[in-house]
């Protein structure tokens, strides 16, 4: 599974962050949750960091979940 690439974040002055993914906002985080995820930024990978937070990265089982009889069209 390919690493996530392409996130960046944003830590604004009334201490929120918005995180991005590509040029679409991907999630906004406010309060003691942003607190949370600028602490985390530094103790992991910030690319895996922010996919995690955001929901958006892939779990290897897209192609299984396609094909399954109950996603079919």
């Amino acid at each position: 599974m390919p690493r996530p690439h392409g996130f960046t974040y944003e830590q604004r002055a009334d201490g929120s962050v918005v995180i991005t993914h590509g040029a679409r906002a991907a999630g906004t985080l406010r309060g003691p949750r942003a607190e949370r995820f600028i602490a985390e930024l530094a103790g992991g990978d910030p690319q895996l960091v922010m996919a995690r937070w955001t929901g958006n990265y892939k779990r290897g089982n897209e192609k299984a979940a396609r094909a399954h009889p109950r996603n079919r069209g």
